[in-house]
């Protein structure tokens, strides 16, 4: 199927690789089918990935694993999102965190991760949840220090 995006114009959707958010996303809780896209150069794995709207052609998220930042979550699902994921194996699962652009009194401008409500994605299914942390209390793990705590 074809779908017109804000930001790649006409794009060809293979109805076989859409994810589903069978909740929607918060504040878009309209948009509850999306397509990841990014740009391919060769020899190079992208790192974050564009999650686009296919029910509201204005609507796209930059999205990224957190291990690309460096961490990794450790999330516990209750019963109702296992079965709204349709979860079968905690090895299907994916997290990302959506993007968003930081702006701060210095007038300078950067790219922050919403850590307190991931995306879950069961990649075998195709379903996905977004998780909201009332407590940031997850495992995170970080990697990739600098330098070594003294």
């Amino acid at each position: 199927m074809k779908v017109e995006t804000f930001l790649f114009g006409n794009v060809e959707v293979n109805p076989d690789l859409v994810i589903e958010f069978p909740q929607g996303l918060v504040n878009f809780e309209n948009s509850r089918r999306f397509m990841l896209i990014h740009e391919t150069d060769v020899g190079s794995n992208p790192v974050s990935f564009t999650l686009q709207s296919l029910d509201e052609p204005t609507v796209a998220f930059q999205i990224i694993e957190p291990a690309a930042l460096g961490f990794t979550y450790e999330l516990g699902l209750n019963d109702a999102e296992t079965s709204l994921l349709k979860l079968a194996s905690p090895e299907d699962v994916v997290v990302t965190l959506i993007l968003f652009k930081q702006e701060n009194s210095n007038a300078t401008a950067g790219l922050g991760a919403n850590l307190r409500a991931p995306l879950i994605i069961n990649t075998k299914t195709r379903l996905g949840l977004q998780k909201l942390l009332t407590q940031l209390r997850p495992n995170v793990v970080l990697s990739n220090l600098s330098s070594a705590a003294s």
